[in-house]
């Protein structure tokens, strides 16, 4: 296990196991779970919550994004993800961007493969290159600071 799996089994990783037992997913029965940490070292965490209108369903890591930028904290350095089953759960395009915004190119994206039980590491780059940023004139407009 590399040094970045080290620290994210020790401090991530229970959040976002924790995070997936509160999962509210009764139409779907995908439990989700994810943890943040941000660039001061802050952890927060949060589960996917769906409703019969599917389009208002937040997904974990949204629902994670959202709880810390609420506590003031726009800039992440890393996310875990867990899910039930075999599946690797790999964020959606909408939460690839929504990470874009707080997290840039670097952020750390770490998965727990359901086949393997081994956490998978990817850059937010790797899994959204050439991620839209709103440009106004000749300023980019983001939330990481």
């Amino acid at each position: 296990m590399s040094d970045t799996n080290a620290v994210v089994s020790k401090d991530l990783l229970p959040l976002a196991l924790d995070a997936r037992s509160h999962a509210h997913a009764p139409y779907s029965g995908f439990h989700v779970g994810a943890a943040l940490r941000a660039a001061d070292g802050s952890l927060f965490s949060g589960c996917n919550v769906e409703n019969a209108s599917y389009g208002l369903t937040l997904c974990a890591e949204r629902n994670a994004v959202v709880t810390a930028v609420a506590a003031g904290h726009t800039s992440f350095t890393d996310v875990v993800i867990v899910a039930d089953g075999d599946a690797t759960p790999y964020p959606c395009g909408a939460c690839r961007q929504v990470l874009a915004e707080f997290g840039g190119d670097d952020m750390r994206v770490h998965v727990l493969r359901g086949d393997t039980g081994e956490i998978e590491t990817l850059s937010l780059g790797e899994l959204l290159p050439r991620a839209f940023r709103l440009k106004t004139g000749n300023a980019e407009v983001s939330g990481k600071q």
